[in-house]
């Protein structure tokens, strides 16, 4: 899943793909680099980010879908609003993804019920602006975020959205320490409930603390990406104990590769070893 930001203020690549003509072009070449799915968000969800008007989202990425889409393209919108879920789909977008899972705007699962779109459902607990201040897992991040996980899986159910067009995605990064986000990252598998998993790590913080300098200073962003590739590898090899559905990455010829290798070491194609099933969208 290659990322098209189309926002002035996201971590990684804010505004450098905030003009529609840039965006169109920025996802056409992650197509070219072998995307399979085309990630369209127009609201940052970076720590302490502001959401942005509902016009400015629905100006930002309806444009963008209706062009990707037109190419062929398999398009996901990245938002936590219902109207731009529903204008999204109408527009060619074929996968909701609310980080959110339903939590920030209830009607986006009725959104995905009526369309038929696949769901995915990330972990959340709370708004960029203050989702690190709950960032407590009594009893364990795992246990925890899969009961969360499971409750909205409920909600997701009782709106009529059927098991096969539910994903799920552990939230990386949201409401969570780096050390929450490397617990989730090996037992992936206990955190899927049995459902497909997005897992979406490319750039983030987590990583940067990792790679930080010796006075402590972490990794800027832009220099994040071979630490994210090697687990993209570790991912596609095994760790954590379940197939990843889909691999939610910037750049997607990088992580091709890393699949590449993984596939050769485990003796599957690459697709497989992404753990990558075919979802009819």
């Amino acid at each position: 899943m290659g990322v098209v930001n189309v926002t002035p203020d996201s971590f990684s690549d804010g505004g450098r793909y905030d003009d529609p003509e840039r965006a169109i072009a920025h996802g056409r070449q992650l197509l070219a680099d072998g995307a399979d799915i085309l990630d369209v968000g127009g609201e940052s969800t970076r720590p302490g980010a502001t959401r942005p008007l509902l016009e400015e989202e629905l100006d930002r990425v309806v444009p963008v879908i209706e062009a990707l889409a037109a190419d062929g393209a398999r398009v996901s919108v990245d938002t936590m609003r219902a109207e731009v879920a529903a204008r999204a789909v109408e527009a060619g977008a074929s996968i909701v993804n609310d980080v959110s899972g339903g939590l920030a705007d209830p009607a986006i699962l009725d959104v995905a019920a009526q369309t038929g779109a696949t769901y995915v459902a990330m972990h959340w607990r709370a708004h960029s602006a203050t989702m690190q201040q709950f960032t407590e897992y009594d009893g364990g991040v795992v246990p925890v975020v899969a009961a969360e996980l499971a409750q909205r899986v409920a909600a997701i159910r009782a709106a009529g959205v059927a098991d096969d067009r539910i994903v799920l995605d552990p939230g990386l990064g949201f409401a969570k320490l780096a050390e929450h986000n490397w617990e989730l990252l090996r037992h992936l598998g206990e955190v899927g409930l049995g459902f497909p998993l997005l897992v979406g790590a490319s750039r983030k913080t987590f990583l940067g603390r990792l790679l930080a300098d010796a006075h402590g200073e972490p990794r800027p962003v832009g220099e994040r990406e071979a630490a994210g590739v090697a687990l993209t590898a570790l991912l596609a090899a095994g760790l954590g104990g379940a197939d990843v559905w889909c691999l939610r990455v910037h750049d997607v010829r990088a992580h091709r590769d890393a699949l590449a290798v993984a596939a050769q070491w485990t003796g599957h194609t690459a697709d497989r070893a992404a753990g990558r099933e075919e979802r009819d969208a």
